[in-house]
């Protein structure tokens, strides 16, 4: 998606989800970004959301394969199994 100066000031939650790794990599244009956190101030669903990607992002980051349980792994390939984009 482009962004032009007037759709920065509509960003919807949707946007934000899909541009939420770009925030979290550092890899958004300044405009953008302040349009993105302007709007992680004012929703409290995004900020929720915000902050579940950082603590998922936080505790993958320290998973390792051995850690993970065989029960916990056929529970994970299940609820994957049936996800379509």
């Amino acid at each position: 998606m482009t962004y032009t100066p007037a759709t920065y000031d509509e960003l919807s939650c949707q946007e934000l989800v899909e541009l939420v790794t770009d925030y979290l990599e550092g890899a958004m244009p300044p405009e953008l970004r302040l349009r993105f956190e302007s709007h992680v101030g004012r929703c409290g669903g995004c900020r929720t959301y915000l902050e579940e990607m950082r603590q998922t992002i936080s505790a993958t980051g320290s998973l390792t394969v051995e850690a993970i349980s065989p029960e916990a792994e056929r529970a994970l390939l299940e609820a994957f199994r049936g996800f379509h984009r």
